[in-house]
């Protein structure tokens, strides 16, 4: 999805770039982002990081005219910081990374902590999806998982956070779970992409609020 970071072969990363860019444009002047660590932790709007450990030293920054030193970032801050800075550099974003074995009570109830907290932020959930989707993929070809990633995909499109309470299968379960807490019922969503370029499922998409 970064261009500078990897191949570009596959048709669909263009596809799914220019969606992400779309949905992130929806974003208000202040992002939280969500996504899903070995423990939990919380990046501040004025860090500074680089995708030198990923293969390129490009570096982000999470708010404008930020010059800290830089640090080093979960990669969730990173594409956060970079996606600010392709669609909106006048927002600030800071980061929430919650611990990947919370249950999902545990995730939905994060996630309504922390809208009680939001103050008129939009929030850009940063997730992964299953990466054993065909031969190719990084994490092998799970033949299970393709039906597996659909129900996440097939909820994701509806804004049905029951559904999302109840499945298990994907590393962002918990980011998404988080959000569905967040959301609560009756969200109006809109799909952007969905697809599987070399094997690893990714969705984007939109939800408001009821």
């Amino acid at each position: 999805m970064v261009p500078e970071l990897g191949r570009d072969a596959d048709p669909q990363l263009g596809q799914l770039t220019a969606a992400v860019r779309a949905a992130a444009a929806n974003l208000p002047a202040r992002w939280v982002a969500l996504g899903v660590g070995p423990r939990r932790v919380r990046v501040p709007a004025d860090a500074v990081g680089t995708f030198a450990g990923y293969g390129a030293d490009l570096s982000v920054r999470l708010a404008p005219h930020v010059d800290g030193a830089v640090a080093e970032l979960p990669l969730c801050a990173l594409i956060a910081g970079w996606l600010r800075g392709q669609v909106n550099p006048a927002a600030t974003v800071e980061v929430l990374v919650l611990p990947d074995d919370l249950t999902a009570e545990q995730a939905l109830a994060a996630g309504r902590e922390l809208r009680a907290g939001l103050d008129g932020a939009g929030v850009l959930v940063i997730a992964d999806g299953a990466a054993t989707l065909t031969p190719a993929a990084p994490g092998g070809f799970d033949t299970n998982s393709v039906a597996v990633q659909q129900l996440w995909d097939d909820a994701l499109a509806a804004g049905d956070a029951a559904a999302l309470a109840g499945l298990d299968g994907v590393p962002g379960r918990v980011a998404y779970q988080a959000a569905a807490g967040l959301a609560g019922p009756g969200a109006t969503a809109t799909e952007y992409y969905r697809g599987a370029p070399y094997g690893v499922g990714y969705f984007v998409g939109t939800w408001i609020s009821a």
